[in-house]
């Protein structure tokens, strides 16, 4: 069989013993989903059970498929449209309860950026016209904006409405995985850096199949991934209360705050091409915490909790990918910026493969199942 012509082939589930290499977000899923069909699952990661090295651990968790249209590919946005109708239905499958929000997204600006604005809102305009099952940004003036967060109708006099979208809190999920995966006999294998040469699946004792689900970690096997770095901030600020996520209009940086639970914000902007995994930097964390102070003045008396850096797989298109390596090895990697908000689509698009050697669903969202060549 040549490259060109290889195919995954398709597992006996539920009798499957299954190699997962990396515990983030898309392994995690991969191994709980896997597990609850009754396959036998060994994770590998290099890091630990609290996913420290994931990128998934520093993320707002925003499921927002017209806010993304703005910067993203039509299918990227069709696999957000998935992520939101399947989080429900994933989370009310875990034993935990994950904070999941749904009350969409408000956009704001300052009057020196209005400019900017109008051309987001035709951006976004521009997507709901020409994307299927887009809810149209809904315009808001003072008085609806003060019914909508007014915490913000001081300082707003407009903004835009992204209806329908939504946020989850991506540490409680992580963990929550984490523990239904142990419940379901995962078996664990922490600070076990793996790849997929270690293995011979579908040989004595070997797994039936290896997936590689490292992030960058999987550079050495697929050499196009490349680094894009974020820096985020966790605040706690009892002073502020937000009813959704807020992204504000901003010529340089789109700065966004993520409500959470109990007063905690995270708080992020920065989008470096770069895999320098550092401490952020005194400019980047001045101007977030001042374009945040700018949205609510509550943030002045905030406290500081963290401030992560870490950098996202993403491929040369910036759209997420799978990849056969071998008929028995399949790579899922390159979910860049939008790892929570397509994950389920990812998932259900692997599954598919696992199962059936293909994926309608992966063709609908114009997912390219490559081989290695």
């Amino acid at each position: 069989m040549t490259p060109d012509t290889m195919r995954f082939k398709p597992l006996s589930i539920p009798d499957a013993h299954v190699a997962i290499l990396g515990a983030g977000l898309m392994g995690r899923l991969l191994a709980f989903a896997l597990a609850s069909k009754g396959c036998i699952v060994d994770i590998h990661d290099a890091g630990g059970p609290d996913a420290d090295g994931a990128a998934a651990r520093v993320a707002a968790a925003m499921l927002a498929p017209l806010a993304e249209s703005a910067v993203s590919e039509p299918a990227v946005v069709a696999m957000g449209l998935h992520g939101l109708r399947r989080w429900p239905q994933i989370l009310s499958t875990l034993s935990s309860p994950v904070f999941f929000q749904q009350n969409g997204t408000l956009v704001v600006w300052h009057w020196q950026d209005a400019t900017e604005a109008s051309r987001l809102r035709a951006t976004l305009e521009h997507s709901a016209t020409t994307l299927k099952d887009l809810t149209p940004l809904a315009l808001l003036d003072e008085a609806a904006l003060a019914t909508q967060e007014p915490a913000l109708a001081e300082r707003f006099h407009e903004a835009y409405f992204l209806q329908g979208e939504g946020q989850l809190d991506n540490r409680q999920l992580l963990a929550a995985l984490l523990a239904d995966m142990q419940r379901l006999g995962v078996k664990t294998h922490w600070h076990s850096p793996k790849s997929p040469a270690d293995f011979s699946p579908a040989t004595t004792g070997q797994p039936d199949c290896v997936l590689d689900c490292r992030g960058l970690g999987a550079r050495a096997d697929w050499p196009a991934l490349r680094g894009v770095r974020g820096e985020v901030i966790r605040l706690h600020a009892p002073e502020v209360s937000l009813q959704r996520p807020v992204r504000l209009v901003h010529p340089r940086y789109p700065l966004y705050i993520a409500p959470k639970q109990d007063h905690l914000f995270v708080i992020g902007a920065t989008e470096i091409e770069s895999d320098d995994l550092s401490p952020a930097s005194v400019r980047s964390t001045l101007e977030l915490l001042s374009a945040a102070y700018t949205v609510h003045s509550g943030f002045a008396e905030a406290r500081i909790v963290e401030i992560a850096t870490q950098c996202r797989p993403a491929l040369p298109d910036n759209n997420p990918g799978l990849r056969i390596l071998n008929e028995r090895t399949l790579q899922i990697n390159g979910l860049y910026r939008h790892g929570f908000m397509i994950a389920p689509a990812m998932l259900d698009a692997t599954l598919a493969v696992l199962r059936d050697g293909s994926s309608a669903l992966a063709e609908q969202f114009q997912l390219p199942i490559d081989t290695a060549l």
